[in-house]
């Protein structure tokens, strides 16, 4: 895509936009916020207003798509939740939207969950793994998914669903299209609640899941707790 000039307004919005492009057109580390700044028609110490560095931009860019991505489950859950549908429909539609989502453009959602954007997860909203979390918590309230269960459930949802995206998008497992790949989606998040179904209560010791999110939220509720 050409360079375009940037007249007035948004310049952080047209910078992200641009950072979007060029990962989505070079992959997620081959391009420099001096070509960001470019293809919007700026200056780069222009941009440097809006984002200290590359590393800034990244963040930002993450808080952007993954806020994208967690608003996609979100609907996708919403929508499948019909009267007398499946209950486990909405979770396996948020776990379809996660892997469209990745299959959509695999550099962007490497970049998303990249290292250089770990720190900046209290942006996010919705959350990803919020919208998980209250899909479990749902199934919890309507007795298909047992109390014992349910804690460190949304890791192994998590970890199935990004499994089976990440496999796809590096073309490590080939299938014929979005509907096969929706179709392999519901079987995995199946799979994963049958057996969360019929787990016993772990026994004393058993290790805890974090994840960043669930350690910023724990932070949170301490902090929260001190100050009463």
């Amino acid at each position: 895509m050409g360079k375009r000039r940037y007249h007035h307004g948004d310049l952080r919005g047209a910078l992200l936009d641009a950072a979007e492009e060029l990962v989505h057109e070079h992959g997620d580390t081959n391009w420099s916020l001096r070509e960001a700044s470019a293809r919007v028609g700026v200056s780069p110490s222009a941009a440097y207003h809006h984002f200290s560095s590359r590393d800034a931009l990244v963040r930002a860019l993450s808080v952007r798509v993954l806020s994208r991505l967690g608003e996609q489950m979100a609907d996708a859950a919403a929508q499948a939740a019909a009267p007398g549908a499946d209950v486990r429909k909405g979770l396996v539609a948020a776990g379809r939207a996660y892997v469209r989502w990745t299959l959509e453009d695999p550099a962007v959602a490497r970049l998303a969950f990249g290292s250089g954007a770990r720190d900046r997860d209290a942006a996010i909203s919705p959350h990803p793994h919020d919208v998980l979390d209250t899909e479990l918590d749902r199934l919890v309230e309507i007795g298909d998914l047992s109390v014992q269960a349910r804690p460190g459930a949304e890791f192994a949802v998590w970890a199935a669903v990004h499994g089976l995206a990440t496999l796809l998008a590096d073309g490590l497992i080939t299938l014929d299209g979005p509907e096969a790949a929706d179709l392999h989606t519901e079987r995995l998040v199946q799979a994963v609640l049958t057996g969360l179904a019929q787990e016993t209560t772990p026994s004393p010791g058993w290790p805890a899941a974090r994840s960043a999110h669930t350690e910023r939220q724990a932070r949170g509720q301490r902090s929260g707790q001190g100050t009463r």
